[in-house]
């Protein structure tokens, strides 16, 4: 269904959307990126971002990502229960888009990317050396996710909360954590295409 006359363009999400690309990534944006760290049972490092992310409560702090495909991510954290999520700067980029990649579950992203590890203190994970805010989580739930028929769908979504925060602190000012002193970079829409909270602005970058 479209109608191509009047004010809005129209479609049904259970055909075709009729656009060179499907617009709800780019009408949901700029979305935030979940920069996860993880550890396998075996203390295999892994290293991945995903843009289906945010918080979801304050009291306890809680956040949410989901990950399209059972990843590795997602099943260190089944096998853990730990992750560690760092914010991505802007000069942090590069890095992040290498560990975007497709690795062997034997991997570890950190090395791939040459990224310096933070350690934690409350979890095993490391954090991003030089990212701008750190949480370390524990899962509280991960769960498959389902459509409206009640069908299982190849996409988790895990539920962590938060049990220690660390914070650059040149990104402080007052007493506050200041998202603009941060830079971080978000997803804008498609594939390649990314926001900065900066200077910078929009930008291109090749998966």
């Amino acid at each position: 269904m479209t109608d191509d006359t009047g004010t809005y363009y129209s479609y049904r999400t259970d055909g075709p959307h009729g656009l060179a690309r499907n617009p709800l990534k780019a009408i949901v944006a700029p979305r935030p990126i979940a920069w996860v760290s993880t550890l396998s049972a075996d203390g295999v490092g892994n290293l991945a971002p995903y843009s289906f992310f945010n918080m979801i409560n304050d009291v306890p702090p809680m956040i949410m990502f989901s990950s399209t495909g059972y990843k590795d991510s997602v099943r260190n954290i089944v096998a853990t229960g730990e992750f560690a999520l760092s914010m991505v700067s802007h000069r942090l980029a590069e890095g992040m888009n290498i560990t975007s990649a497709d690795f062997p579950p034997e991997s570890d992203e950190f090395d791939a990317a040459g990224l310096e590890r933070f350690p934690s203190v409350a979890i095993r994970p490391c954090g991003v050396a030089g990212s701008p805010a750190i949480l370390e989580c524990r899962s509280v739930v991960v769960r498959q996710l389902k459509d409206r028929q009640g069908v299982a769908i190849d996409s988790w979504m895990v539920i962590g909360e938060i049990v220690a925060v660390h914070l650059d602190r040149t990104c402080l000012a007052d007493g506050r954590f200041r998202t603009e002193l941060a830079v971080p970079v978000l997803r804008a829409g498609y594939a390649d295409e990314y926001w900065s909270i900066g200077p910078q602005g929009k930008f291109l970058m090749r998966r």
